[in-house]
């Protein structure tokens, strides 16, 4: 009898173990499977501590998170530690080095008084009945730590015991390390962002000085480079292209003129109609500005085209290479409108600027031969966009003059423009790409 009993006893003993061993594989199971799918961090480290409490019966706990720069361990998720247990706990060198000697295995409290973590913290450990430290080292980084509590059955933690918690405190170490490391990844991504804008500004900032280094050379055509930039972005604008491409736009109507530099001021300054030798010293400025601009790496890589080729037409007059149509970069293209219709809009030292009547007639009469007709389009789209409120923005109008933009009838006048434009021509193509 006392035999049966024996066994029977055993039998019950050894379902015990595969019960708990098979709860426990479970648990392991799950927080592998929390640490691979779960996207919210804490979450992950909450459920975590879940399953290792529950797996053994352990009555409370906690998952700290260290961090390097500060050197404490920040409480991540507790459960039963009560609300006078700290949440931010400090470690000095000498605390850091042990736990890393020590590894991932778990740290009894009552024994480890040696370490200044443990002397400084002893009576809130003592409080809440914190059994063992876990100290959670991946690849020799110190990621974090879990505190453990007593066991529900008031048993002491075996060996076993032991074995399980560093198992799956290596799968919740290695999820604040993957949480570390997007961490890092984020940060790097701001900070590449931030340098990345301060490079657009200081770029920005830097042409926009080139541009107003040209125009003062030509004291009659002062905020040129700037008004034809503006005009390069608000055609830009009304064709749809992306933001990039606008500020692409803009940065090539800025800096078309900067060839200028190279030519002499009394040239540029001649209060009448150069002649011919000073006119072929003025036109060699496109291929001045290409030479200067080309070598720099710059974020819009048609900057240097729209310098050399913005003085082209499509039908093959203009210069310096007397382009035809498709042979001329589209960007140039827009600059040249851009640049003609600032030419005509300004008081030059030989003429004063012409009437809008004048001006919208040109564009329309010179679309398909000069002028690309849909940027033609473009342009007049965005000054009636402007004229009739539908646009905010106020582009033409600082550019112009209120008394420009107010003058009488001139709302009819470009939508007679723009409606007797022809749509395209064999001399253009619509797509810029």
């Amino acid at each position: 009898m006392k035999l049966q009993e024996m066994r029977s006893t055993n039998f019950s003993r050894f379902a015990a173990e595969r019960n708990k061993l098979v709860h426990t594989f479970g648990a392991l199971a799950e927080i592998g499977q929390e640490v691979s799918n779960k996207h919210n961090f804490q979450e992950t480290v909450r459920t975590s501590l879940h399953l290792v409490l529950g797996s053994l019966g352990i009555m409370r706990g906690g998952v700290v998170r260290y961090t390097r720069f500060e050197h404490e361990l920040n409480m991540v998720s507790a459960r039963g530690l009560g609300d006078d247990f700290p949440f931010g706990m400090s470690l000095c060198y000498e605390d850091e080095r042990q736990f890393l000697a020590n590894g991932l295995y778990p740290i009894e409290c009552d024994q480890a008084r040696v370490l200044p973590f443990f002397q400084v913290y002893d009576r809130s450990l003592e409080r809440a009945k914190i059994e063992l430290f876990v100290p959670l080292v991946v690849r020799d980084e110190l990621l974090g730590g879990i505190f453990l509590g007593e066991k529900a059955s008031g048993e002491q933690y075996t060996s076993h015991d032991k074995e399980i918690i560093c198992a799956m405190g290596r799968h919740i170490g290695v999820a604040i390390s993957q949480r570390n490391l997007m961490a890092e990844l984020e940060r790097r991504a701001d900070e590449n962002r931030r340098l990345y804008d301060d490079l657009k500004m200081t770029y920005k900032d830097t042409v926009k000085a080139f541009a107003a280094a040209i125009d003062r050379k030509d004291k009659y055509t002062e905020g040129h480079s700037v008004r034809v930039g503006k005009y390069s972005e608000a055609i830009a604008r009304e064709l749809g292209w992306g933001e990039e491409e606008i500020e692409g736009a803009a940065f090539a109507g800025y800096l078309h003129d900067i060839g200028k530099i190279t030519v002499e001021r009394k040239i540029i300054n001649a209060p009448y109609r150069i002649n011919a030798k000073e006119s072929t010293e003025l036109n060699k400025h496109p291929g001045a500005g290409y030479e200067i601009l080309q070598p720099i790496r710059h974020p819009y890589a048609g900057v240097p085209l729209a310098a050399k080729y913005h003085h082209e037409r499509l039908d093959g007059r203009g210069y310096p290479d007397g382009l035809y149509d498709r042979e001329i970069p589209y960007i140039a293209k827009v600059v040249n409108l851009a640049d003609a219709f600032d030419a005509m809009t300004s008081d030059r030292p030989y003429r004063r600027r012409r009437s809008a009547q004048e001006v919208f007639e040109d564009l329309q009469r010179n679309s398909g031969k000069q002028f690309a007709p849909e940027l033609v389009t473009a342009l007049l789209r965005g000054v009636i966009r402007e004229l009739s409120g539908e646009s905010k923005d106020k582009t033409f109008r600082k550019m112009l003059g209120r008394e420009y933009m107010e003058s009488e009838g001139l709302m009819p006048m470009v939508r007679t423009a723009l409606n007797e434009l022809a749509p395209t021509t064999p001399l253009t193509f619509v797509a810029h790409k």
